[in-house]
């Protein structure tokens, strides 16, 4: 059957001209439209399959305005435009295109990105689908499980995290004064942890009184979701004084509200909250609308079933587990940190693992883009299977077709004996395609018939062999960039690109670079038989203040250069002499706003313990003491108290 595609280009010529093209083609064009306006119109008579979209348009709205309306329809679009400056190619990356062509663009190029685009758009739509109905049946046996209401919002947590990404969950009841707030949320603290947080947490963690707070909860009613992603002001409707205390509290910068109308008619609303800017979208609200039914069924148990099991503490918990959930924590052990941006990416591993999409892996060189693909393939149907890794700036351009498909026996000089190539060795596996960028553009040809066919032809062979692969690709290039210089196929971009997962470099995320020290230092300790005695304040000042261009391989190094110079007595300290010196700017590094961060969660931690302490009257040891509360050892207890400061006076009253 024919597709139907809407042509939106003010320029009339240009517009006939494609007509033209895709109608020779075998395509159906069912409107040409000059502005937003004409477009909507069409819209509304002809959904069409494609739409190819100029950026400037007639009118005051472009291009990129529709877009959005395309995106919420689930419509393919492809831009069309004559101005590839930066800035607007950084705001039409935002509405996720299926494709981008800059004019004047060849007649081949144009159909090649149609095909492309619905590629892409058939295999993106098919596996939202899956993953929904899959997220359907977890809050259906959500509801079911007889567990309390705490457990079931945390659940419900787990499950829609790589659907709906956020730092922190919370759900209540609409409209509320200080009486009847009873909102509980989670506070993410790592991958597939979170910390409760109710009324008791939040005064505690913000350290206001009973009185303050009363002053704070004001009655919000809201019969529609919210979307807000600028942060917190006076200014904008929507935003309570309990939010801004949310807000700054916790460093977020964006929120969704989703209400769920009970059958007794009680609202009930849900909030999403995120430490990243324009996070959420109009494809978030109409997820949970399509949830809706589910979410209003387990809200129900939630708020009116008594409670089967013992209710949840403060405290840090982990998920309730179900097989692949405790596969997903196992297979990330590897992966030290637990920044936002970095949870963001393994959310989106998880998301996509399960099936055979094509995955690009793009970050800087020693980011981890290895150890992804690796979780990727872990956490697939295909675990069992090859897991099979390909180097490509490492093999010469002379032998790499070789090297990846195979040769017959007498096909070049030296070809004593036939032999598989990477490829056919990971059938019914994973290839890991590290450095794709490095690819020559004659193999990138080749490549692209092995992800349209799924079959490849050794050298010297003439006739092909069916392969069943899934495809992990990664570079530490800007494709985008290749692609507009012709040094990487705009097709091969394309295909590979249905699935991006980006790695946030080291600097991004200097909050785990603490942690990332001491898992090095330990492993490089055991190996080289040496005591650990910990880290010298300087040289983690030092650390945590470099821009690290080699990331976390780079640190790796300093750290392993480190334990080998130390002593075995003293802690370890950046010695001189090391291949990679860091600068003595360093030092001077103001490292507030990276405190600022690493405090939310240290000071949580802080109020939650300190809460505890006064609970069990100052008592650490022994029946109904603070340790046993936390269900932590008691010398452990002391050892956070001494790391966070907590001394007696903060939860004793020493009048």
């Amino acid at each position: 059957m024919s597709k139907q595609v809407l042509i939106v280009e003010d320029e009339y010529i240009v517009a006939k001209d494609l007509q033209r093209i895709l109608e020779q083609a075998g395509y159906i064009v069912n409107g040409i439209a000059s502005s937003v306006i004409e477009a909507e119109e069409d819209l509304r008579e002809h959904k069409p399959d494609l739409v190819l979209l100029d950026i400037r348009l007639e009118g005051e709205l472009t291009g990129i305005d529709f877009a959005r309306k395309l995106k919420s329809e689930n419509i393919a679009f492809i831009y069309l435009s004559a101005n590839s400056n930066q800035p607007i190619l950084d705001e039409a990356k935002k509405t996720e295109p299926y494709g981008f062509l800059v004019k004047p663009f060849r007649k081949k190029d144009l159909l090649i990105a149609l095909d492309i685009a619905w590629y892409r758009h058939n295999h993106s739509f098919e596996s939202k689908l899956r993953q929904e109905v899959i997220l359907q049946q977890k809050l259906t046996e959500i509801t079911n499980e007889a567990t309390d209401p705490d457990q079931k919002l945390l659940k419900v947590a787990g499950v829609i995290q790589s659907h709906i990404p956020f730092d922190l969950i919370a759900s209540g009841c609409r409209p509320l004064n200080t009486a009847q707030f009873n909102d509980k949320g989670y506070l993410r603290i790592g991958y597939n942890e979170y910390q409760l947080i109710g009324k008791k947490e939040l005064l505690t963690i913000t350290g206001l009184k009973e009185n303050d707070f009363s002053s704070i909860v004001e009655s919000s009613y809201t019969d529609r979701a919210i979307i807000y992603n600028e942060g917190v002001t006076n200014e904008k409707p929507g935003i309570t004084s309990l939010l801004r205390i949310l807000f700054v509290t916790f460093n977020l910068r964006s929120y969704l509200v989703f209400p769920v109308t009970l059958r007794n008619g009680m609202c009930f609303h849900y909030f999403f909250y995120s430490r990243q800017r324009d996070i959420y979208t109009q494809h978030h609200i109409d997820l949970l609308i399509r949830l809706k039914t589910y979410l209003t069924a387990v809200t129900e148990r939630m708020l009116f079933e008594e409670a089967a099991s013992a209710r949840v503490t403060g405290r840090p918990v982990l998920a309730a587990q179900n097989n692949n959930e405790v596969a997903r924590h196992t297979v990330f052990k590897s992966i030290i940190g637990n920044h936002h941006l970095l949870l963001t990416a393994l959310d989106l591993v998880t998301q996509v693992a399960p099936y055979n999409t094509s995955v690009l892996i793009l970050g800087e060189s020693g980011t981890g883009k290895e150890k992804v693909a690796q979780a990727i393939h872990d956490l697939s149907p295909r675990k069992n299977g090859a897991f099979v890794k390909v180097n490509c700036a490492a093999i010469p351009s002379t032998l790499i077709e070789s090297e990846l498909f195979g040769h017959e026996k007498g096909a070049f000089t030296g070809a004593i004996e036939k032999r598989k190539g990477r490829f056919e060795q990971a059938d019914g596996g994973t290839i890991f395609l590290d450095e794709i960028g490095e690819l020559p553009l004659g193999m990138q040809v080749k490549l692209l018939r092995v992800l349209q066919e799924k079959e490849i032809e050794y050298v010297g062979g003439n006739a092909p062999k069916k392969v069943n692969i899934r495809i992990v690709a990664a570079t530490n290039r800007n494709l985008e960039k290749e692609v507009a210089e012709g040094k990487f196929r705009l097709d091969l971009y394309y295909r590979l690109n249905v699935f991006p997962v980006t790695l946030p470099p080291l600097r991004e995320r200097r909050s785990d670079i603490e942690a990332l020290t001491l898992f090095f230092a330990n492993r490089f300790c055991k190996e080289f038989n040496k005591p650990f005695t910990g880290v010298a304040d300087a040289m983690m000042k030092q650390l945590i203040a470099y821009d690290w261009p080699g990331n976390i391989r780079e640190l790796e190094n300093i750290v392993e250069q480190s334990v080998i110079l130390n002593d075995g007595q003293s802690k370890l300290e950046l010695k001189r002499g090391l291949t990679v010196s860091l600068p003595e700017a360093a030092e001077k590094v103001n490292i507030t706003t990276l405190q600022d961060v690493k405090n939310v969660q240290r000071e949580t931690e802080r109020g939650y313990i300190i809460s505890v302490l006064k609970k069990a009257n100052g008592r650490i040891r022994g029946a109904n003491g603070a340790a046993e509360i936390l269900q932590i050892k008691p010398s452990t207890l002391e050892s956070k108290m001494t790391k966070l400061n907590i001394k007696r006076t903060d939860f004793m009253d020493m009048t």
